[in-house]
């Protein structure tokens, strides 16, 4: 349900329009940099609720306060309207749109049409994570994405106007959601995004995995609950087996183990036991106790490429933080890398997610495949399934998604020496 918010009412009698001071700021420090500064283009934003560290906020709060949301240079992004479905006790998204005279809108359509007879922005961010939302008997937080993407392509298909859309996360987070997300985006010939922000995050160490690499092996090891992290960490792993030379993306079958089963499937040999202990050392250990209806505390989500190629996945609550660890042909030693959050200067990793959702916008192409993010989707559902069928094998035609990968670089890991912040530069380069 909407939440009532009496000055979304006002803010439609503003008009829409100009370029921001904040914008403004940060088109001249750019070219203080000796960067050839962008002219913003304007987004329309959807989200399930803003609050202080939510996807919103560490999205949108850069687009309106920066790259460090802390009033400096930002992305070349002018938000034009934007739509928050639940207006919490911190809800952050009124103080900051009041203070960038940003119009807030009380339903989605009118968000994208800006109050208007037409779509005055180039492109949609839509961030359907975080808030009070259901969650079904598999554990899945059924959060609005299709709902936030069915009316948001619904006012696009209205006044025939095709533009970027970027969804935050998996796609679903129900494979019959994914699918229909999917579709639909192809249907309407949509540019279109989506996914983690860890793939273009900082590596620990700073590996860099080149395309067509003879991957012979892979294992990545994530934390957290299934539907609320898997999605990440499966995100992470693809984005680098993707790179295996002649890959074939397509997924054959999907697997579940967990407890005993997951040391049985270590020792038969199906997983590299190296790799795996690679892995798990690029990650910090913890203790911590997880709500077992959200994901064992040890398990394994295997899957099976159309190529042959074995994905291993390891989900476990020993750890904080997300790593792969692969194996290439000639070289016996494995390379592992931990995907970085790091969490100040607020949540600096999501700040290349916003980059990539720039480029996107001003060049009105993905800059990397949706298709990506679509397979991973339909992996976790799978994995989840299984999970819920006490780990039988389940086969999944319906995961024939081929795509091919883009070279889109990740963060660059920081001189923690000279300043341990975002290095601006790469951030601020034109593309």
């Amino acid at each position: 349900m909407t939440m009532f918010n009496p000055r979304l009412i006002k803010r439609r009698e503003l008009l829409i329009g100009g370029t921001s001071a904040a914008i403004a700021t940060s088109a001249v420090r750019l070219k203080a940099n000796e960067r050839t500064p962008l002219r913003p283009k304007r987004v329309a934003a959807i989200a399930s609720i803003y609050f202080k560290g939510s996807h919103a906020d560490v999205i949108l709060g850069k687009i309106m306060d920066g790259w460090r949301q802390d009033g400096g240079p930002g992305p070349a992004l002018e938000l034009a309207s934007v739509y928050v479905e639940q207006i919490g006790k911190d809800d952050r998204s009124i103080e900051i749109c009041d203070r960038h005279n940003v119009p807030m809108y009380d339903n989605i359509y009118d968000t994208v049409t800006c109050g208007t007879d037409g779509v005055p922005v180039d492109g949609i961010i839509s961030i359907g994570e975080h808030g009070d939302y259901p969650w079904n008997d598999r554990g899945q937080h059924l959060y609005p994405r299709r709902r936030f993407f069915e009316e948001l392509t619904d006012a696009l298909e209205h006044h025939n106007i095709r533009i970027p859309v970027f969804s935050d996360k998996h796609l679903g987070p129900v494979w019959e959601d994914a699918r229909w997300m999917y579709e639909r985006a192809v249907q309407l010939r949509l540019p279109f995004m989506a996914g983690s922000s860890l793939p273009v995050s900082f590596r620990k160490p700073n590996i860099a995995i080149p395309m067509d690499s003879q991957i012979e092996s892979a294992v990545g090891i994530g934390y957290d609950g299934l539907d609320i992290y898997a999605s990440h960490a499966l995100d992470s792993l693809q984005s680098i087996i993707e790179r295996r030379k002649g890959a074939r993306t397509g997924v054959k079958w999907v697997q579940f183990y967990e407890g005993d089963d997951v040391e049985r499937v270590l020792q038969s040999g199906i997983v590299d036991q190296d790799l795996y202990a690679a892995a798990l050392a690029a990650v910090p250990r913890v203790s911590r106790n997880l709500d077992p209806r959200l994901a064992p505390p040890k398990s394994l989500i295997l899957f099976k490429c159309e190529d042959g190629f074995i994905g291993a996945q390891f989900m476990l609550q020993s750890v904080i933080r997300t790593s792969v660890a692969v194996r290439l042909k000639g070289n016996p030693k494995p390379l592992a890398m931990q995907f970085e959050e790091r969490p100040e200067p607020r949540h600096p990793h999501f700040a290349y997610l916003t980059k990539a959702i720039e480029r996107m916008i001003h060049t009105g192409r993905p800059s990397y495949p949706v298709e990506r993010t679509y397979l991973t989707s339909g992996i976790l559902d799978r994995a989840i399934s299984s999970w819920k069928s006490n780990g039988k094998r389940l086969y999944t035609p319906e995961l024939a998604i081929q795509y091919k990968p883009v070279d889109y670089p990740h963060a660059p890991f920081p001189d923690l020496n000279s300043d341990p912040r975002i290095p601006l530069k790469q951030l601020s380069a034109s593309f």
